[in-house]
């Protein structure tokens, strides 16, 4: 039993702020302003001038990606093509597997504005396979020795481009399934595991991850389940299916399905291919790429909620948000549910029709708010193929709150590193002044809202009486740092179920052992 005193940020109803919590067995079983007399002899953690509050919630991630991704070379810092080279370079030297995996190029974060070229990787690495992809997870450049192994099978897709070694649509899928099979089982479980800690360390506790990226059978899926449920000191996951076939979910006993990829209904702004109602206004022009048609999409959609599953699907542009809209309250209409939370995942340009339905059929959105004045994506580039009034409406989050929908906050990891202290202060400190939201909004985003997302709400995501104590404490008081300020709040430690987290030390063995045999949820 622990005691905890000071700032408690409950993030309940009304936003009470406590001055006491007390931890019982890893549930919380008191919350208040003042200390009931049986509690008084109860070790005290004081906190002083801290703050605890609920962990949080991370709902969208391509959890496989980012975990071989953060094992892999980061170029997103990169200022220059000659850094990126540089670091390929002495990258080879310890990379230990077959295929080199860099992530995070980008064309508008370097002096030369352009991505780096498939000659140019060879220059540094000819001999072994370089797979670079892109920052928006949607396009990548292979050279010249992964060309050669995937030429057959992407060759003929939309989307290739040998010349540069840029691959996108579906070329980029294409390279993307062949690199996941690739990749060995027992390396990609550790690598998940490092994942969860260092994500841990960023005061999270629960990740939304979307899952099915090419592996024979959709194994992948399976074994992220086995993962979600065998993982060790109380994180928590849960696995959408990349899918448009509902048997992938309701075979593996999955409520949820939707993610990207598969249930992608278009690109992004980055690759030139999010879909728009009206055209891109540089040079290139045209309106981006539609995925699906409308009858598909409902048609899923309709299958998906008949089933019984809650969906997601992913939709940049503004076509694509209207698209996922309809058909959702096409799915709706035809089989009426009152508690669905079905899901549109990013909403970066939204219209006021598809916020309507949105409101009136309680679509939830989320949301990554971490794209907003995004180096990766400047707010010139945006503009520059936008135009400015649509560039100022990208990523209405105060808009979609003023309209009563639920909005939580993702990384879309490995596009953006999953750190919920840059979600904070990104959606108080919005590029478009209109669009920001008060701090106690905003933590509520990224907490509450995300277990809510996934039903989780009963259990976690608010310092309540009852509640499993999954808890942060923060260096400061986010309710009394000046906004601008936000960013330099640290998370200092992470409870699960009431114990320190700790590191996860379980075999590749015995995680997936204990996944076959848990009833953890997933």
């Amino acid at each position: 039993m622990k005691v905890f005193e000071g700032n408690i940020l409950t993030v309940n109803r009304n936003n009470d702020v406590a001055r006491f919590l007390v931890e019982d067995g890893g549930r919380i079983v008191f919350v208040g302003k003042e200390l009931p007399e049986k509690f008084t002899d109860v070790d005290r953690i004081n906190l002083g001038n801290k703050a605890l509050i609920p962990s949080f919630c991370d709902t969208h991630q391509h959890f496989a990606s980012f975990s071989q991704f953060h094992a892999g070379l980061n170029v997103m810092e990169c200022s220059t093509n000659k850094e990126i080279l540089e670091g390929i370079r002495e990258f080879k030297g310890r990379c230990k597997e077959k295929i080199m995996i860099a992530f995070g190029a980008s064309p508008y974060s370097v002096e030369e504005k352009r991505l780096v070229s498939r000659e140019e990787i060879d220059s540094v690495c000819s001999e072994k396979p370089v797979f670079m992809v892109k920052y928006d997870g949607h396009a990548c450049v292979v050279n010249s020795a992964l060309l050669k192994l995937v030429d057959s099978k992407v060759k003929n897709l939309r989307g290739y481009h040998p010349d540069t070694g840029e691959m996108n649509q579906e070329a980029f899928f294409a390279v993307s399934d062949y690199i996941t099979n690739s990749i060995q089982i027992p390396t990609l479980i550790k690598n998940m595991q490092r994942a969860v800690d260092y994500q841990a360390s960023k005061g999270i506790g629960m990740i939304h991850t979307v899952s099915g990226v090419g592996f024979p059978l959709n194994m992948d899926i399976t074994m992220e389940k086995l993962v979600a449920k065998g993982i060790q000191h109380g994180f928590q996951i849960r696995v959408f299916p990349q899918s448009l076939n509902v048997k992938v979910a309701t075979s593996r006993n999955l409520p949820r399905i939707g993610g990207c990829f598969e249930c992608a209904l278009d690109g992004c702004f980055g690759s030139h291919d999010a879909s728009m109602n009206e055209p891109y206004v540089d040079e290139i022009g045209g309106n981006g790429v539609l995925y699906y048609s409308d009858e598909k999409v409902t048609e899923f959609c309709k299958a998906a909620n008949r089933a019984g599953l809650q969906i997601e699907m992913h939709a940049i542009g503004d076509k694509a948000f209207d698209q996922a809209t309809r058909a959702i309250k096409a799915a709706l209409d035809d089989f009426p549910r009152d508690d669905h939370r079905h899901g549109i995942i990013h909403d970066c340009l939204p219209t006021k029709e598809g916020i309507a339905i949105c409101k009136e059929y309680h679509i939830q959105l989320p949301m990554q708010i971490a794209f907003d004045n995004w180096k990766q994506e400047p707010p010139e580039y945006t503009e520059s193929i936008l135009g400015k009034e649509r560039n100022s409406r990208l990523n209405p989050v105060r808009t979609f709150m003023e309209a009563g929908c639920i909005v939580s906050f993702g990384s879309d990891g490995p596009c953006t590193d999953p750190d919920p202290i840059v979600w904070l202060h990104k959606a108080v400190n919005h590029s478009n002044p209109s669009e920001a939201v008060s701090v106690q909004d905003a933590l509520r985003m990224c907490t509450y809202n995300g277990y809510y997302t996934t039903f989780d709400e009963k259990e976690r995501g608010s310092l309540e009486e009852g509640k499993i104590a999954d808890m942060v404490i923060l260096s400061e008081n986010p309710y009394s740092v000046p906004a601008d300020k936000l960013i330099n709040l640290k998370v200092e430690k992470l409870f699960l179920g009431g114990k320190e987290y700790r590191p996860q030390a379980g075999s590749v063995a015995g995680t997936v052992l204990s996944g076959l045999f848990s009833n953890k949820k997933a």
